[in-house]
């Protein structure tokens, strides 16, 4: 810990009260007597991470698109706006994600579902998406150029705006699981076994 505060330019107070947070959120683990470790990932959790988090997902944005008046379609519009008018990577640089992108990300997808009046699933939504931001921005450097992201992002939104739910939901699913086939089909996910059979 001295080390990060160090590196980072914080008090060891201010450490200690984010690895107490992250560890509420399972994104690292407290070990007793031993520190800290980040959460490991499987492709087996990320499966598992994906489904739920679609189905919620779809929950929420059924909601939203049938209780959301006119503020949460302009909130989801500029959010729109704001996303597709940020650059995804820092200086062109595909292994490097842009933090404000990153930001616009998060604000357009919980706009999306932000007309839902459930605190609860709210909540919930909340920690699932913080979950699979893990394994998102392990994604990004393994992505393909035949995948159009601001596009999935705009007809995601002209579904909701237009109060298609079937076709939002669809289109949701579709994001969701073309994020998480990228890491399935990389060699980061695949056990020893996975990786022999495939000669890596």
């Amino acid at each position: 810990m001295n080390f990060v505060a160090s590196d980072m330019s914080v008090s060891l107070g201010a450490v200690r009260e984010a690895l107490s947070r992250l560890a509420a959120e399972e994104i690292v683990i407290a070990t007793a007597q031993r520190g800290y470790r980040v959460a490991s990932l499987s492709a087996e959790e990320l499966n598992d991470l994906t489904e739920t988090r679609i189905a919620l997902e779809q929950i929420c944005l059924r909601a939203s698109i049938a209780e959301g008046g006119v503020e949460w379609e302009a909130l989801l519009a500029g959010a729109l706006h704001r996303l597709l008018r940020l650059p995804e990577f820092e200086n062109g640089d595909c292994l490097q994600l842009s933090m404000a992108w990153s930001r616009a990300h998060d604000s357009f997808h919980t706009a999306l579902v932000s007309g839902a009046r459930s605190v609860w699933m709210s909540k919930f939504r909340s920690s699932l998406y913080r979950q699979a931001e893990r394994y998102r921005r392990l994604s990004v450097p393994l992505r393909t150029g035949d995948r159009d992201v601001a596009g999935e992002h705009r007809q995601l939104c002209e579904a909701a705006l237009a109060r298609d739910a079937e076709s939002a939901c669809a289109l949701m699913r579709s994001h969701l699981v073309r994020t998480s086939e990228i890491l399935l089909r990389s060699p980061l996910l695949m056990t020893t076994d996975q990786l022999k059979a495939t000669g890596n």
